[in-house]
């Protein structure tokens, strides 16, 4: 009887840690929800079809996720009367969008295989899907993520890196993530699609130096010295929805839009990574994926830690 106690202990065990600390894998709906990516790049091309702005704003949720206690959808939690979500902070008050894309895509999946997919997975196919429909590479989403019960106003407002950091504080603010210069420098190449609101570079704009004139000139059209700040201008003027490496280009003449985007190329380490990427779309498209990835990767919850919610803006 001491026998088949002590062994069951070596079977039981290893099988409960394993579920707490489990590995997110490329084919972890292949039996359990099988239609899952088919119906997410639908959705998807669908809405960039219908906006093509939408694929930046995915891809954005992605990030913004992440950045906060890891990918767990936190992002994606509203509000309630006991809550304070991630919605209202600084990084993504009146800027963060595509939720309505993202209800779309869980009551698709929910019809097709109920409580199965979490939305942080979803959030995750999708940053790369709108990727792809735009023009930039793929690359193979792990799955496997599970949903947070909770979310962090704080969190969201000091780790996710602001449009006015200088090049040290973007360094800082990527390798507290574990990233390296080089990674924050491809990340930062998200910006070749998307466009960014009046109130996050009007400072640049008519305070700095190392910009563009006539790339300024023509913005300051729509970004007034004063009102406007919900006005949007294109992160990348050549080819907005387009995603190529033409951000990198742009940079080397400085026309970045934002204070952080030109800090990238502005005499500092991170030159020479710009001028690789500005002249080398491969190694852009490379790297990207494989830094998308890795941040994909970051914190996830799985096993039994979190929850599959129903609805991707509430707790079940």
């Amino acid at each position: 009887m001491a026998k088949i106690s002590f062994l069951l202990v070596l079977i039981i065990v290893p099988f409960i840690l394993g579920m707490s600390s489990a590995q997110l894998t490329s084919n972890f709906y292949n039996s359990s929800c099988p239609n899952v990516l088919s119906i997410i790049k639908t959705a998807v091309d669908s809405a960039i079809s219908t906006e093509s702005r939408m694929g930046a704003s995915l891809l954005r949720l992605h990030f913004h996720d992440c950045f906060v206690n890891g990918c767990d959808a936190s992002v994606l939690l509203d509000d309630t009367s006991s809550f304070t979500g991630e919605k209202t902070a600084n990084p993504n008050s009146g800027s963060i969008r595509g939720f309505d894309v993202i209800d779309t895509i869980k009551t698709q999946v929910e019809s097709s295989c109920a409580g199965v997919v979490s939305c942080a997975d979803i959030l995750a196919v999708a940053a790369r899907d709108s990727v792809v429909k735009l023009g930039g590479p793929s690359w193979t989403v792990l799955l496997g993520r599970r949903d947070s019960t909770t979310a962090s106003l704080s969190t969201a407002n000091s780790d996710i890196p602001a449009p006015t950091l200088n090049l040290s504080s973007l360094i800082s603010s990527f390798s507290d993530k574990g990233f390296s210069a080089r990674e924050m420098v491809v990340l930062s190449g998200s910006h070749t699609i998307g466009q960014a609101r009046c109130t996050t570079f009007r400072d640049r704009l008519y305070n700095e130096t190392n910009i563009n004139a006539s790339f300024a000139t023509s913005v300051k059209s729509n970004c007034p010295q004063n009102g406007g700040d919900n006005n949007i201008s294109p992160l990348d003027t050549t080819s907005p929805t387009t995603f190529d490496n033409f951000y990198y280009k742009n940079l080397r003449i400085q026309k970045g839009l934002l204070h952080s985007d030109q800090q990238l190329f502005s005499g500092g380490s991170t030159d020479s990574i710009v001028n690789t990427y500005s002249s080398n779309s491969a190694t852009f498209f490379a790297d990207f994926a494989n830094a998308m990835v890795k941040m994909g990767n970051l914190s996830p919850l799985t096993g039994t830690n979190g929850q599959i919610r129903t609805n991707c803006r509430k707790t079940n």
